[in-house]
C-alpha cells in the first residue's frame, strides 16, 4: 500500500579497461545484471518498473556506454544484457513466489541468486538460478505444494567461462541463451548449475 519503485536506467559497468566500446558489455556485466534482476522480481511488489539503458548505440558514434544493442550501417548485435533482458521479459510469470534455502532468501548464499515465479495463464513455475561462482554447482530443488508427475522441464542456459566474453557485430552469437530439457521425478529436481551462469 506504500509507494511503488521505478528502477530506471541501470547498468553493470565493468572496470577494466577495454579496448573496444562493445567489449564493456561483457558476460562479467550482464551476469551481474541477472543477479541484480533476481532481487527486482523478488520484490515485484514494490518494484513496479525497470528499464535497462542506453539502448542503441551506433559503433562509430556514441555517448554512453555500455549498451544493450550495438549496430554499425549494415549490422546489429545484441549483447549479453540483451539476453539476460530478453530471457527475463519472456518469462516473468504473474506471481513471485519463495525460493529459499534453510528459510532463507538466496541473495548471494554460496555464490546464487534466485527468483522463482508462477504464471496463472499457462501454468508455469519458472525459476531463474544466477550461478557467480567460478566452479560447477549441483544443486537439488524441491518443489514444496507443487503436484507433478514425472516428466521433463525446458532450461535454457546463459553462460560463458569468460568473464571477458563480449558479443560483437564480427561474433554476436558469442554469447546466446541455450535450451535443453531434463528430465525429473516428482517434485524433486537436481540441477547443474554451470560455473558463471544464468
Amino acid at each position: 500500500k506504500g509507494p511503488k519503485i521505478f528502477a530506471g536506467e541501470y547498468a553493470a559497468h565493468v572496470t577494466e579497461e577495454k579496448k573496444e566500446p562493445v567489449d564493456r558489455n561483457n558476460w562479467k556485466a550482464a551476469m551481474c545484471e541477472a543477479a541484480f534482476m533476481t532481487g527486482l522480481e523478488r520484490n515485484a511488489d514494490v518494484v513496479q518498473m525497470a528499464s535497462y539503458a542506453p539502448l542503441f548505440a551506433h559503433i562509430d558514434g556514441w555517448q554512453w556506454n555500455p549498451d544493450l544493442i550495438w549496430v554499425d550501417n549494415l549490422r546489429v548485435c545484441g549483447t549479453p544484457s540483451y539476453y539476460v533482458q530478453q530471457l527475463f521479459s519472456t518469462n516473468k510469470g504473474s506471481t513471485a513466489v519463495l525460493a529459499t534455502s534453510n528459510g532463507n532468501t538466496l541473495t548471494g548464499q554460496d555464490s546464487l541468486y534466485v527468483s522463482a515465479v508462477t504464471d496463472v495463464n499457462t501454468s508455469e513455475l519458472i525459476i531463474k538460478i544466477v550461478n557467480t561462482d567460478s566452479v560447477e554447482q549441483e544443486k537439488q530443488v524441491l518443489l514444496n505444494g507443487i503436484k507433478r508427475k514425472d516428466g521433463t522441464i525446458r532450461v535454457t542456459t546463459l553462460q560463458s567461462g569468460q568473464l571477458d566474453l563480449a558479443n560483437t557485430l564480427d561474433h554476436p552469437a558469442a554469447i546466446v541463451p541455450v535450451q535443453s530439457v531434463i528430465s525429473i521425478g516428482g517434485n524433486k529436481i537436481r540441477l547443474k548449475l554451470p560455473a558463471y551462469s544464468f
